[in-house]
């Protein structure tokens, strides 16, 4: 029975929805049955305990899940079914925290209300990646979840061939080359992501980035000096030479007189 499922058009993804508000479900479920064909909904539930059976029950393939229901989150949910063998797409309303965390791990996330498009669209990005790959990423957002130390996060960097699982502090500097962004490590290795500079700057800025250039950010804990000649650069750890852009100098050199008690 299992061949025949994978090898015919009945080969969907078993679906289950979870949020606490039945206008949700039903909104999902209405989605779900006009712009996901390769989803097919098995169950819906309203909760933490209710999800739980259900994905006991019918063994899904994956589930749209709330972050916060009335009886705890999505993130208990998972922690009551390791190991999960099921990928999942976080629903949530707004929660800066959460969401951070959720794109340092890179599982993609829709934002209430739910547009269409990007629910088709991250399903599809579901149905194709590894199990086993979707597994280093919640793992990595469960850790980065229950850490206060900004410095000691972990990212997800996804390239055309793997999945990098790197401690943020140990990224020396980002440059931009057009729509990708190369990301250098203190280990001398460089990772080339399909992603724009700005999404990382958005993202790191918060744990010690800076944006010294329109095709740099460097990580402020790995600045060694300022160079002002030819136009000024910063010199990072591995003797790494970033130019910094005229109108980022002045404010670069008054961040460094705070940091000097100046």
């Amino acid at each position: 029975m299992s061949i025949f499922r994978k090898n015919s058009k009945l080969s969907m993804l078993r679906t289950i929805i979870i949020d606490d508000e039945a206008h949700m479900r039903q909104t999902l479920e209405k989605m779900v049955g006009q712009f996901c064909p390769n989803l097919k909904l098995v169950a819906t539930a309203e909760g933490v305990e209710s999800g739980v059976k259900a994905i006991q029950s019918y063994n899904p393939d994956l589930i749209l899940l709330d972050i916060k229901m009335n009886d705890g989150t999505g993130f208990d949910l998972l922690k009551e079914l390791e190991p999960v063998d099921f990928k999942v797409i976080f629903i949530t309303a707004y929660d800066q925290y959460a969401i951070k965390a959720i794109k340092f791990s890179a599982i993609d996330y829709l934002l209430k209300p739910v547009d269409p498009d990007e629910l088709a669209e991250a399903v599809n990005k579901a149905e194709g990646i590894v199990q086993q790959d979707f597994i280093t990423q919640l793992d990595t957002l469960e850790q980065n979840m229950q850490s206060q130390d900004k410095t000691n996060k972990k990212i997800i960097l996804k390239t055309s061939d793997n999945i990098h699982l790197v401690k943020v502090r140990e990224i020396n500097y980002c440059e931009s080359e057009g729509s990708y962004t190369f990301i250098y490590l203190l280990n001398g290795k460089k990772i080339v992501v399909s992603n724009t500079l700005k999404d990382y700057d958005e993202l790191l800025r918060d744990s010690g980035f800076y944006r010294v250039h329109k095709s740099y950010l460097i990580n402020m804990r790995h600045i060694e000096r300022f160079d002002k000649g030819d136009g000024g650069y910063v010199v990072l750890e591995n003797e790494s030479r970033v130019p910094v852009a005229t109108r980022k100098r002045e404010e670069l050199l008054e961040m460094f007189d705070r940091l000097a008690g100046k």
